[in-house]
């Protein structure tokens, strides 16, 4: 019962803390490894690729600011090079650790 209780105060805290988002200006996505606490009135990570250039940015936006050639996602660190879906991996392992000390 206290895992259970921990795994609680950790998805809080997390969550309280607001969005983090990959933050950089690179020719490389990959190189891409900064990451930043976007403030409250930011709720999207975005990637901006400009054809003709060979540079890429990345950083917080707001949703009314998506679309066209800004690409936007939801979710801690989702404007990553590689998506690994942490977000599955993360619900799978927390809904398992719960089945099995419930």
């Amino acid at each position: 019962m206290h895992l259970y209780g921990a795994l609680m105060l950790f998805m809080t805290l997390s969550t309280a803390s607001g969005l983090r988002c990959y933050t950089c200006t690179a020719t490389n996505p990959k190189s891409c490894i900064d990451t930043k606490s976007c403030p409250v009135i930011f709720n999207r990570c975005f990637s901006l690729r400009v054809d003709g250039y060979d540079m890429i940015t990345k950083g917080c936006q707001t949703s009314i600011a998506c679309g066209g050639a800004i690409a936007c996602c939801e979710g801690d660190l989702c404007n990553s090079a590689i998506s690994y879906g942490y977000s599955v991996i993360l619900l799978l392992g927390s809904s398992a650790i719960i089945t099995l000390f419930l």
